[in-house]
């Protein structure tokens, strides 16, 4: 399959398992709708897609929704494969993904040195 449906097929996947979540189709208590699926990696011959979940939650909450989504796996696989019209659906793996949450802490330390760096010039033109 080519690279641009894998990346197609990923978005779809994407789109469809956060909308399960935001509907609370996954009845798992420990999937929170706060989780959010940042990208989905489908392998060439379309076994195995690995699914990177995130969120601004604490770590140990993305950890416990990832494990109640591991174990939904099977209903996520089987409710899209309904929607979706391809000849092998993929098996979906889920990885915590804090990523996102490193990225927004690295631009809040950034953006606190830039502030250091303003006052630093400020005292020395006075």
């Amino acid at each position: 399959m080519g690279q641009h449906r894998l990346e197609r097929l990923g978005g779809q996947l994407r789109e469809e398992i956060a909308n399960m979540i935001l509907t609370h189709q996954v009845k798992d208590p420990r999937v929170s709708e706060f989780l959010s699926i940042n990208r989905v990696e489908v392998a060439g011959d379309l076994a195995y897609a690995k699914v990177y979940v995130s969120s601004f939650l604490d770590d140990s909450s993305v950890r416990l929704g990832v494990k109640g989504l591991q174990n939904a796996a099977g209903f996520i696989q089987s409710t899209i494969a309904k929607k979706l019209s391809i000849y092998k659906f993929p098996k979906l793996t889920f990885i915590a993904d804090f990523s996102m949450k490193e990225g927004y802490r690295m631009v809040q330390t950034l953006n606190a040195l830039e502030k250091e760096d303003e006052e630093a010039k400020k005292a020395q033109e006075q």
